[in-house]
């Protein structure tokens, strides 16, 4: 009974302290810590008490899926190596530096306990910081990269978090250790890709939105105990799992099936991310009586922890220059290679104009010429978003801004093992790490962002991008519908009036734009059954555009996002009268 009396308040002060922070324009993490922490010193407010182990295994899994199934396949590939230099090589270094750092301060703990509580305070937590991003606008690129580093630090800090704990018996090695951290990666990506290419096959055999939801919640426990017992990273399993089940979900599920679990997924992740916050703020006063009841100083443990905050924020900092530094240099040779390519594409386009290349290519194999082609037009576009999307220097101080840590810092130093030394105040340190960067950043991020000006992405490109994307898709519904074999499943003829009813409802002919949501209906009488059939074509026509779009790269995710989800909306409309029917 209190558990669910627990419960129902979490809930009802989650949803509360997240429609008032909505007014006030906060981050709603921010105002959770807060009224955590103001909740911890009353008198009689319960504090719940959960096994640290039931947050890394159990709410962990889920919240990194639920971003992970978001995140476009392509934006995380072109931004891997500012993703893995922030996810693993500026969390090694901060795990070093930090470990050092806490030696020096507290001898009495030994290395293996500072390096493990510099492994705790190492990963960010994106949360806070894209939320704030997204309200005030900031590029796609950017956020894509806080996103990407929130997915995969997580990984990389508990993989050293487990090597640190494993010296605590004596047993460490650094070749050992690098081993250790490889096998760790290659295995979860190997487990991920396996668990993410089957879910999305055997949920393509079930035509039930519910049922297909209920079987996406558990895919995250199906990639993450695999890996555990493979002594793999969960996290990360979990993390590829949840990329290539997003990136192949459009393929092999149906509309109405992604908008539901999308739909249910939203709230699941908002109640428990919230939780952790409310809960990290509600433990303050505990953590604090554990340490006074050990006999040590609360004062040192406070001390300590604004160090140690002001080092991770400072190492973040001095990391982000240098590769935005490279980003440029990646943009000087993205355009001498971007020449480079628009020969060559010169060149096949019109292989008349040189008879010895136009013989050679008639040579190859259509379908290996094919290849080659689609080749260089997805590395003309990967040049053409280093270019065009770069951030710059402003970027980069959003960028190093925004290293606040969260929940998962507070969860993993609680995982510390029961003989650690000092543990109640390593803990406590790790508190007040995650606290001061995520209230201190957070609540100045919004001004930082305003101060350095960073523009957002060019309205007008976007708005073009849409107009050339959506006529691509019209083109793919017209092809379709102007073919003049074009029969029913009963090998009958469309009526002119069906036909006419598709084009005007797909809008093929209005625009060749963007339909517009809220559309009246076409008039389905006396035809409705084969009106449904032909429109389901047209669409899956479209979706199969979409998706060569897609693998091109010629389009932004921002664009291939909105048009995915506007077939998504007719296409679920469709699907369920045709389940009517049937």
């Amino acid at each position: 009974m209190e558990f669910t009396l627990v419960a129902v308040l979490g809930v009802i002060a989650v949803v509360a302290v997240a429609a008032f922070s909505e007014r006030l324009g906060l981050a709603a993490p921010l105002s959770l810590v807060v009224v955590g922490i103001a909740l911890s010193f009353i008198p009689g407010v319960p504090h719940p008490g959960v096994d640290p182990e039931w947050i890394l295994a159990g709410v962990l899994p889920p919240l990194l899926y639920s971003s992970a199934v978001n995140m476009s396949f392509t934006d995380f590939r072109r931004d891997l190596q500012s993703i893995s230099g922030l996810a693993v090589t500026l969390v090694a270094l901060s795990t070093l530096g930090a470990g050092v750092l806490f030696h020096w301060l507290l001898p009495e703990i030994g290395w293996p306990a500072a390096f493990a509580l510099g492994a705790v305070i190492s990963p960010t937590d994106a949360v806070a910081a894209t939320s704030v991003g997204k309200r005030l606008g900031l590029p796609h690129r950017l956020l894509t990269v806080l996103e990407g580093e929130g997915l995969v630090n997580d990984a990389s800090a508990l993989v050293l978090l487990r090597t640190a704990v494993a010296a605590f018996a004596g047993s460490f090695s650094l070749w050992g250790t690098i081993a250790e951290f490889l096998y760790a990666v290659v295995v979860a990506v190997v487990v991920g890709l396996v668990v993410g290419l089957v879910n999305v096959r055997v949920r393509a055999l079930i035509n039930d939105a519910v049922l297909n939801t209920a079987i996406s919640f558990v895919v995250p426990f199906i990639a993450y105990l695999p890996a555990e017992e493979l002594d793999a990273s969960g996290v990360l399993a979990v993390v590829v799992a949840g990329v290539v089940t997003g990136h192949q979900s459009p393929r092999h599920l149906r509309a109405q099936d992604r908008i539901a679990e999308s739909t249910n997924w939203h709230t699941a992740a908002f109640l428990l991310e919230s939780g952790m916050f409310l809960l990290m703020g509600l433990n303050v006063k505990t953590l604090v009586d554990e340490v006074r009841g050990d006999g040590l100083s609360v004062t040192r443990a406070l001390a300590i922890g604004l160090l140690a905050a002001l080092f991770v924020m400072v190492a973040r900092m001095l990391w982000v220059a240098p590769m935005v530094a490279r980003m440029r240099r990646d943009v000087a040779k993205a355009s001498q290679s971007k020449e480079q390519l628009a020969a060559m594409q010169e060149r096949l386009q019109n292989p008349e104009d040189d008879p010895a290349f136009a013989e050679r290519l008639s040579n190859i194999p259509a379908k290996r010429l094919e290849r080659f082609e689609h080749r260089i037009t997805r590395r003309s576009a990967d040049l053409d978003f280093t270019v065009n999307e770069h951030f710059g220097g402003r970027g980069g101080v959003v960028i190093g801004w925004a290293g606040m840590r969260g929940a998962i810092t507070v969860a993993a130093a609680q995982t510390l093992p029961e003989d650690t030394p000092d543990r109640a105040q390593l803990i406590l340190i790790a508190f007040v790490v995650a606290a001061v960067t995520l209230l201190l950043q957070g609540l100045t991020l919004p001004a930082v962002i305003r101060k350095v000006g960073i523009p957002p992405d060019d309205p007008e490109r976007l708005r073009d991008e849409g107009t050339r994307l959506f006529t691509d898709l019209a083109d793919a519904a017209g092809e379709v519908l102007d073919d003049p074999s074009l029969t029913d499943h009963d090998g009958e003829p469309y009526t002119d009036r069906v036909v006419a009813l598709v084009r005007r409802d797909a809008r093929v002919d209005v625009h060749r734009r963007p339909p517009e949501e809220g559309k009246q209906p076409a008039d389905l009488s006396g035809s409705r059954d084969a009106f449904v059939e032909l429109r389901l074509r047209v669409l899956q026509a479209m979706g199969e555009r979409l998706l060569a779009a897609r693998s091109s790269g010629t389009y932004s995710s921002v664009a291939l996002g909105k048009a995915q989800h506007m077939l998504d909306v007719d296409a679920a409309r469709f699907e369920q009268l045709a389940d009517q029917e049937h």
